[in-house]
């Protein structure tokens, strides 16, 4: 039997409320005893020092790009590497979007999926199949098997689906699955040649705009055909005030809605465009000061309850050319727990605990992962231990992940995740932090 004890940590577990100093014993990957405001006194193999330090339940993101299998593609990203950078950023599990080649649309790539997720022993990783048969968004796949398969949730995340026919097939089927739909939330045939946000420095620039009726038209569209089914139905990556309203007044009118931030939609504008550097190139585009204004509003209202990063590595070429040109998205998930801090903690728009039960237990609900995000005794021990006081300097070449298209490269920020558990295995730690032990007790 392993064991290990995290001495004198603030505990921060929103399924339960908990937020108290204590320690938390885990023996052979389950926690076995959480206790508050005294120390545990028990013999373990591996004791970790806590002191100062935040234990949460593992961090949850719910909308990465692996980019495995990427037959005929340039991405060197795998599915060992990215959920190894996953862990680094403190995130115990990952959700993998399905624009692969080829794509999960069948129950046995879900399974090789789940498979080489198993074998890479990093972060768990649960894939989110398609919505439609190879993605293009005119067949609706068998929702059945693919969940049955193991997949998370579905999406044709890349793409939206815009055929309404099609997209009302596959919400019914959705509904009968008892999952969830994630929708990529954009019109292509408002986005032609679109490579950032519609308006006056776009003209300015010579670069064609991407109005924001392309994503609120879509989730309005998707609202409408999905009250006659009520399927979990989930928008990614908001961008822009008048999508926070749409899904304001989906939830109003009691249809299950969620909705979730990224941390570029939070921090950057579309300012950031002006030099035409493409790293800050990214689908849905940076918008402007009033739409980040308008997306903590609705994170502070309770309308956007989910946090992730839209975690989208490319190799150098397909950054390195003119903007028009490049290859949407970018890298942020070894540094998006203290982006959010600076966001959303530091801007006084919510608080840790808030924080955490969107990196947690809200994704985990979203996608059907209940029995994870939560601190409870017989639980599974998949942890997160952050110094929210540790500042750093965000560097690309330091990360794990293949990605180097970080458009928050020389940001120095506070909070970091240094000790990443799942199963009860510290499978990461920072490297030379001196207030962290971990060694052998008895």
């Amino acid at each position: 039997m392993s064991s290990m004890l995290i001495h004198g940590g603030t505990i921060i577990d929103p399924a339960s409320g908990i937020q108290a100093r204590g320690d938390i014993l885990v023996k052979d990957g389950r926690i076995e005893s959480i206790e508050l405001g005294q120390s545990l006194e028990r013999a373990a193999d591996q004791i970790i020092d806590a002191e100062g330090c935040l234990v949460t339940p593992g961090l949850i993101d719910p909308h990465v790009h692996l980019r495995e299998p990427s037959e005929g593609q340039q991405h060197r990203e795998t599915i060992a590497v990215g959920s190894a950078a996953a862990l680094a950023g403190g995130f115990t599990t990952v959700c993998s979007m399905p624009n692969t080649l080829p794509p999960p649309d069948s129950a046995e790539r879900v399974g090789a999926l789940l498979e080489r997720g198993r074998l890479a022993g990093n972060a768990r990783v649960f894939p989110v199949a398609c919505g439609t048969i190879g993605r293009a968004g005119e067949s609706p796949t068998d929702v059945a098997s693919l969940i049955q398969a193991g997949a998370c949730g579905i999406s044709d995340d890349g793409d939206g689906i815009a055929d309404d026919d099609v997209m009302d097939a596959v919400l019914e089927q959705v509904a009968r699955a008892d999952t969830c739909f994630m929708q990529h939330c954009q019109d292509p045939s408002m986005t032609p040649d679109a490579a950032m946000n519609a308006g006056t420095l776009a003209v300015k620039l010579g670069l064609g705009g991407w109005p924001r009726e392309a994503e609120t038209s879509m989730i309005e569209r998707d609202v409408r055909l999905n009250e006659r089914h009520g399927a979990k139905y989930h928008a990614q990556h908001l961008s822009c005030a008048e999508s926070v309203d749409a899904i304001a007044n989906a939830r109003q009118a009691g249809q299950p809605v969620t909705a979730e931030a990224s941390p570029h939609h939070l921090l950057l504008t579309e300012e950031a465009c002006r030099d035409y550097d493409s790293v800050f190139k990214v689908n849905p585009p940076l918008r402007t000061s009033a739409d980040i204004e308008a997306i903590k509003s609705g994170i502070a209202r309770g309308t956007i309850t989910i946090l992730a990063t839209d975690q989208a590595p490319h190799p150098p070429q397909a950054k390195q050319t003119d903007f028009a040109s490049a290859a949407f998205g970018m890298v942020s998930i070894e540094c998006a727990l203290p982006l959010y801090r600076k966001a959303l903690i530091d801007d006084g728009v919510i608080d840790w605990s808030r924080l955490i039960a969107m990196m947690t237990i809200e994704p985990a609900a979203l996608v059907g992962l209940e029995h994870l995000g939560r601190l409870t005794r017989g639980g599974v021990a998949d942890l997160t231990i952050i110094d929210p006081d540790l500042e750093w300097t965000i560097s690309a070449e330091d990360f794990l992940t293949t990605g180097r298209n970080c458009p928050f490269e020389g940001w120095t920020v506070t909070g970091r995740a240094i000790t990443t558990i799942v199963g009860g295995e510290a499978r990461w730690s920072l490297q030379g932090d001196s207030r962290l032990t971990l060694a052998t007790g008895h």
